[in-house]
């Protein structure tokens, strides 16, 4: 991949863009591997890799510059706006969003937030997009201030950017490094955005947590699906569920799941994508529930024949771990995007060894990547 900003030393955050992709991909495994060389027996499948550009289905985009000038991107170390809105991570139908965006900034006459002064009002862009180019958008702001003129101008953003299916303003007053506050208000009457992955649609809510990558997204929940096929359990836990892509590739007659997650957006949004599946197999016996984890699962009377977690880059943590290596679990499916918390894991769950892994590269072009682990209690 070619970029303008790397060669320029504007932007390093694909820091490993000068190694050949094929190198990148044997490194991260390699890496993989080793965190986990504990585990002999495990058995390594063929590392998925994912498009090393244009991948990405969203964008953080940093607001800064002027009302007349605004500068949608990164900040550099001294605090400069650089532009990114030709960043070859986006596809071109993301690109071509940004410069309406920065027109409709000026329109609206919303001032970018300053981080020095701490004046201004928008601090971040946060756009979605979906296989069919729909597009979601996100102002996060200082406060309500600027709420009146984005309404009043919104219908000129409609018209000059027609893929536009949700926009919102997100509420995160403190000066603070938080990406967003927990308030948000709904500025269209569509509130989600849906999203094709392999067969299913789901349906995305402005405050839920989707991958990134959508292709390689689709790769992981077949894999999972593949596993839950070849161990036939009768009950299942998705832990961690956001909008229910695990819970919903694994949906079976024969099977009851339960999909746990905090945020209640999220949860909305699987259950949105479940109900308005038809009736589809299965998906009658697929229940969400908003809830921590490790609470829930203590609260059960039964543990799940197999259970699927896909926690945050923290890991599940020593409480959930002893729950899982004390219960009756007989599988465990582990998704995730830090391999040192997962070892971590693994190792305080003794009873249930790792059978097989795969690397799935969510992200091209930096150190982070996707692991999936099957295991067994033996």
């Amino acid at each position: 991949m070619n970029c303008a900003h790397f060669a320029a030393g504007r932007c390093r955050s694909c820091i490993e863009l000068p190694v050949p992709y094929a190198e990148q991909l044997v490194t991260k495994e390699r890496r993989c591997r080793d965190l986990l060389s504990a585990y002999p027996q495990l058995q390594w499948l063929p590392p998925v890799e994912s498009a090393e550009s244009g991948f990405r289905n969203k964008a953080k985009m940093v607001v800064s510059g002027s009302t007349q000038q605004p500068i949608l991107g990164i900040l550099d170390p001294s605090g400069r706006g650089v532009d990114l809105s030709d960043c070859p991570l986006y596809p071109r139908s993301l690109q071509a969003c940004f410069p309406p965006l920065a027109a409709f900034i000026t329109q609206a006459a919303i001032v970018p937030y300053d981080l020095a002064s701490r004046r201004g009002e928008l601090k971040y862009l946060l756009v979605t997009e979906a296989d069919d180019g729909g597009l979601m958008l996100r102002f996060v702001l200082r406060s309500e201030a600027a709420l009146a003129r984005i309404r009043r101008h919104l219908p000129a953003l409609l018209a000059s950017l027609p893929a536009l299916r949700v926009v919102s303003a997100n509420l995160q007053p403190e000066h603070k490094a938080i990406l967003e506050g927990e308030r948000e208000i709904l500025l269209t009457p569509q509130e989600r955005l849906s999203i094709r992955v392999n067969e299913l649609t789901l349906h995305l809510r402005p405050q839920s947590f989707f991958q990134t990558n959508t292709a390689v997204a689709a790769a992981l929940y077949r894999q999972a699906r593949e596993w839950v096929a070849e161990t036939s359990p009768k009950t299942l836990w998705d832990l961690y569920c956001g909008v229910g892509g695990f819970a919903l590739h694994c949906a079976d007659e024969a099977r009851e799941i339960t999909g746990i997650e905090v945020g209640k957006e999220a949860v909305a949004s699987a259950g949105q994508s479940r109900d308005q599946a038809g009736n589809r197999p299965g998906f009658s016996r697929v229940r969400f529930v908003a809830a921590d984890a490790t609470a829930f699962a203590a609260a059960q009377p039964q543990a799940p024949d197999l259970a699927i977690v896909n926690p945050p880059r923290r890991g599940i943590g020593e409480t959930l771990c002893r729950y899982f290596d004390a219960s009756s679990t007989k599988w465990l499916i582990y998704s995730s995007c830090n391999a040192e918390s997962l070892a971590r894991d693994l190792a305080s769950m003794p009873s249930l060894k790792p059978q097989r892994a795969r690397l799935l590269d969510m992200f091209p072009q930096t150190r982070h990547h996707e692991i999936i682990v099957l295991m067994e209690r033996v």
